[in-house]
């Protein structure tokens, strides 16, 4: 598959590198537990269908998380078939699309609880009756969504479970801190999720099918609390949730490359400015090549002055502010290197790579922040096997 039109900017999305990774997910998980792929924000930016559609037959995946119910909308109407699981609040214009598409909802509101056993009701037929699958929402100290592992939380559950039009068919939590070395905050977020999954069952005498907690971070350093379901996020793309987790545990391999350009070099001298503000003056002479990538992509502006670009193999430092549709590097020591030749921005050249951990740390973001903001100026191109399977370019959605 020819990608010669994609020369100004084009990320590169390793199809074998994600099917390693999730079945390195596998080796760490109890044989009973599943993984739910999380999908949300494009796939962090890497392209929630094609790698969908990579997972889709994996005996080991139970499904997909979503954060929206147009991200489920479009899974389900690219053809995939496993269960959904949009992980926020869903709004009620969406819940006729939702049932009929068979997507599971996320509850922690007793009027959204209501509304979907309504909507249910006002589908259904003397020949059919319409049924929802929700999921539980628990705060065990996350502090954003969810019921109270408390007596309040117990009546909500009993609510639930007393709609005909519902079915209850998870319940999940969200460790804050389970990326961190510290163990405290987290011990105690999973002792609140498990004395609660005892009180459902044993004071409602109702066992929920699926109960999930870990996220990438607990996946790696919580085995204990695999549950009948994972929920494998930043590390299926290859991505470390922090510094601070093992990476032993679950080998990964980064998923995404980003490569840009050089359409100019020249020669200056020394005191010569560079971009917006001569932030940068040569103190030597110096070659600098112009690179057609810039904010406006994605690429952050923060990193001015401090990352590097790989050219010939070489570390090419940016020189002054980057544009919003370029940069510029230092190749005074990449021999050899002339207009036309690409550059690495994240990935491999020779033995030099430059990881999203890195960036984001020169740049005062984080590597989930750096994929998810990578723009639609930038086409993706899929590999598998070391051929080009698929490609996508956000321009043919104008």
């Amino acid at each position: 598959m020819n990608i010669d039109e994609y020369q100004r900017v084009f990320a590169k999305i390793n199809l074998d590198a994600v099917k390693e990774n999730f079945k390195n997910i596998v080796k760490a998980i109890n044989p009973d537990t599943r993984v739910l792929a999380v999908l949300k924000t494009d796939g962090y930016g890497h392209g929630a269908i094609p790698i969908a559609r990579e997972l889709e037959n994996e005996d080991k995946l139970y499904g997909y998380a979503l954060a929206t119910s147009d991200e489920a909308f479009i899974l389900r109407n690219s053809g995939i078939k496993k269960p959904l699981l949009i992980l926020g609040y869903t709004f009620p214009n969406a819940y006729e699309e939702l049932i009929l598409k068979d997507i599971s909802l996320t509850v922690f509101r007793e009027d959204t609880l209501e509304q979907i056993a309504e909507e249910c009701r006002r589908l259904s037929t003397t020949q059919y009756k319409y049924r929802a699958k929700i999921h539980i929402k628990l705060d065990t100290g996350m502090g954003r969504i969810g019921i109270m592992p408390d007596d309040s939380g117990l009546e909500f559950v009993k609510k639930a479970l007393s709609y005909d039009e519902l079915i209850v068919e998870g319940v999940f939590s969200h460790l804050a801190k389970a990326d961190e070395k510290e163990r405290t905050a987290t011990d105690l977020q999973l002792k609140k999720f498990a004395d609660f999954t005892d009180r459902i069952e044993n004071e409602l005498g109702y066992n929920i099918p699926l109960k999930h907690i870990s996220n990438s971070a607990g996946i790696i350093e919580y085995p204990e609390a695999n549950y009948d379901l994972v929920r494998a996020g930043i590390i299926l793309y290859g991505l470390w949730p922090s510094d601070e987790v093992s990476k032993e545990r679950v080998p990964l391999r980064s998923a995404l490359s980003l490569y840009s350009q050089i359409v100019y070099i020249k020669e200056i001298e020394r005191g010569t400015p560079i971009s917006y503000g001569g932030t940068f003056v040569s103190d030597k002479k110096m070659t600098v090549a112009t690179v057609t990538v810039g904010y406006g992509d994605g690429y952050p502006r923060m990193l001015s002055n401090k990352a590097y670009v790989l050219a010939g193999g070489v570390r090419c430092p940016i020189l002054g502010r980057i544009c919003m549709d370029q940069l510029m590097v230092d190749v005074t020591d990449a021999t050899g290197v002339k207009e036309g030749d690409f550059v690495t921005l994240i990935g491999k050249d020779g033995t030099q790579e430059i990881t999203m951990e890195e960036l984001g740390e020169l740049s005062g973001r984080f590597n989930y922040e750096l994929a998810c903001e990578l723009g639609k100026r930038i086409p993706r191109v899929y590999s598998k096997n070391n051929e080009i399977i698929y490609k996508k370019d956000y321009s043919d959605d104008f």
